[in-house]
């Protein structure tokens, strides 16, 4: 199959794809249910919170070690196979762990072997796709992700039995890592990498433009992970009735965020190509704008009128913006990598910039509880105008960035 084609495209961000399957499903209601099942009612939140903080521990450190690995080794795709087994055996563990423990030790081998094979594949955009064609190599993993999690919310809903999830989950994350091992295959001509651990974990750090870059992603996706922390708080406190048309489409808080859920993704589905295609021609930093500006104004006319109707043409909007951001900050982190032997260790470390928003946005709760305490809705205004103000500020530093038009 012939390289910087769509089909190749496609084929390339299968595994993406599987990874959002996969992460989608499990912390959102396999994992709580399991632990629901092995432990007693006063020891739930305890002990799911205990394994959350070991792993994201774990996913802090694990992408740019692994990643280093792979540049040192010179190779990606044995990376992606024996992770992807790992992970399907961690997910088998998980189904049936007969206690806590067992539980706990398959999901630390779940989040490792994510890192095994995510860290080295997340490198492949640069490694293989022209600097010209990455735009669309980026908005297509935007659109399988956010694909994914449609797909994933429907086996959730009808397959009841979480053995059955755990096993789709497994034999999805096998079939996506043989068909990129197959069609994509290994980086031809990359050459093992000789500099040390330390010097290949800061050099990325040297670079002005991959500061901006990893800044930028930080700051959105930390308005994104506040506000999707605290919305089902929002729509209860706040909007309180799910109507529109004349209809109750929500009986439940939970039922009410998961349509907007829906609706973001399938705006963000359907922006993300064509975004990646419009970066290619027009350069990144004008998508970026664009996307951060519509955010940011989305995000304040949520704020300004909190009836469920509305929220939920504004969820469109918000995941058409959403979708158009995902499928150019892939490329434009390609964009500044210096060194074609460290794109692993690179893009792992690159990775932390969507993993530490979501340990700072958990711990915002006490805050906003605070606020709400003093001033009812006082919280949710300031959380609100703070994600507002974090997709002016990362857009902002987009124009930073030297190397990427």
């Amino acid at each position: 199959m012939s390289a910087n084609t769509t089909p190749w495209f496609a084929i390339l961000s299968s595994y993406w794809f599987a990874t959002s399957f996969k992460w989608f499903l499990i912390p959102l209601v396999l994992l709580p249910a399991l632990v629901d099942r092995l432990v007693p009612e006063t020891e739930r939140a305890a002990r799911l919170g205990l394994i959350y903080a070991i792993t994201i521990a774990l996913a802090l450190m694990g992408p740019p070690l692994f990643g280093y690995l792979s540049d040192r080794v010179g190779r990606r795709m044995p990376f992606l196979g024996i992770g992807a087994v790992l992970t399907a055996v961690a997910l088998l563990w998980m189904a049936f762990a007969p206690n806590y423990t067992h539980l706990l030790l398959a999901y630390i081998l779940l989040q490792l072997s994510d890192d095994l094979s995510t860290g080295p594949y997340s490198a492949l955009i640069p490694d293989l796709v022209a600097r010209s064609r990455r735009g669309v190599a980026s908005g297509w993993m935007g659109t399988l992700q956010v694909s994914a999690q449609l797909l994933a919310g429907g086996v959730g809903f009808l397959l009841p039995n979480l053995q059955l999830q755990l096993l789709v989950i497994a034999l999805v994350n096998l079939a996506a890592a043989a068909l990129v091992i197959r069609s994509v295959g290994e980086v031809p001509g990359l050459k093992p990498s000789l500099r040390g651990l330390a010097p290949s974990l800061l050099s990325p750090w040297r670079n002005p433009d991959f500061r901006w870059v990893w800044g930028t992603r930080f700051l959105v996706m930390l308005a994104v992970f506040a506000m999707q922390s605290y919305l089902q708080f929002y729509l209860e406190d706040v909007v309180r009735s799910f109507q529109a048309f004349g209809r109750v489409l929500a009986a439940e808080p939970f039922q009410a965020v998961a349509l907007l859920g829906l609706l973001i993704a399938l705006g963000a589905a359907v922006s993300a190509i064509p975004a990646g295609g419009a970066s290619d021609r027009q350069g990144r930093k004008r998508v970026i704008y664009f996307a951060g500006a519509g955010l940011a104004g989305a995000v304040l006319l949520i704020l300004l009128f909190p009836r469920y109707d509305l929220l939920l043409v504004l969820s469109v909007v918000f995941g058409v913006f959403y979708g158009a951001y995902v499928a150019v900050d892939w490329a434009l982190v390609s964009d500044v990598l210096r060194d074609p032997h460290s794109h692993a260790t690179d893009m792992g470390l690159w990775q932390i910039s969507i993993v530490l928003p979501q340990v700072v946005a958990g711990a915002l709760g006490g805050m906003l509880e605070r606020f709400n305490a003093q001033v009812p809705g006082l919280g949710y205004t300031l959380l609100f105008l703070s994600a507002a103000a974090c997709f002016v500020a990362g857009t902002w530093l987009v124009s930073r960035i030297r190397t990427a038009r």
